[in-house]
């Protein structure tokens, strides 16, 4: 995807979804649902303004990272290099909190049904765009598996990725199977995501150590 086209998607999605909070706020009760459980059950609420414009706020922000990681970062020639995968990165991340905003307003509106269980799928698709992205990501500071060895090694880093972005797209499925097991969530979602950052974090040492060591 263009650099041009993400922006004007990523920009769409912030007025669309600052657009639907003005527009829904008078119906929107005064103490919001904002956060759900393992079983998709309320467990914390928040204020009318901040449950409202929260989400929408926090993608601007996230917009201006979008923008400026490019130009700060020392390696950010590696950037445009995988510029296109970049970009659909952050129209999927943006797609996908939208889509958050999105259950956290309809419920809020009166609708009931199992958040977590139409968040699971939304959460395996990024998931597994987050493996491929990971597998064309080059050495950067911002982005990426990012530890100290990864950091000081272009072969490293490569290396890293490929096996972390595969392991990520494997985690996916799994994260979605745990739509049927929401009482072992942990098991079906915490564990294999930790598993896969801690094996991408040992596996970059050992790579690191194999390489300065020969």
């Amino acid at each position: 995807m263009s650099t041009k086209v993400t922006n004007i998607v990523l920009l769409v999605v912030i007025v669309i979804s600052f657009g639907a909070g003005v527009g829904l706020y008078p119906s929107l009760p005064d103490q919001m649902a904002s956060h759900w459980n393992a079983a998709g059950a309320v467990d914390d609420y928040m204020g009318k303004f901040w449950g409202t414009f929260l989400l929408p706020t926090i993608m601007l922000m996230m917009l201006v990272l979008y923008f400026i990681i490019p130009k700060i970062d020392p390696l950010g020639k590696n950037i445009g290099d995988f510029r296109k995968y970049y970009n659909l990165f952050w129209v999927f991340l943006f797609l996908f909190m939208a889509y958050v905003f999105k259950l956290t307003i309809l419920w809020n509106l009166g609708w009931q049904f199992d958040f977590t269980l139409l968040l699971m799928p939304a959460l395996a698709v990024l998931w597994f765009c987050l493996g491929v992205f990971l597998k064309r990501a080059k050495r950067n500071w911002f982005v990426g598996i990012r530890t100290p060895w990864t950091l000081s090694s272009d072969l490293v880093w490569d290396k890293t990725h490929q096996v972390g972005g595969r392991l990520f797209q494997v985690t996916a499925p799994i994260i979605l199977i745990s739509i049927w097991f929401q009482d072992k969530l942990f098991y079906f979602l915490f564990i294999p995501v930790m598993a896969t950052i801690l094996f991408c974090v040992i596996y970059s040492y050992i790579l690191y150590w194999r390489e300065n060591k020969s």
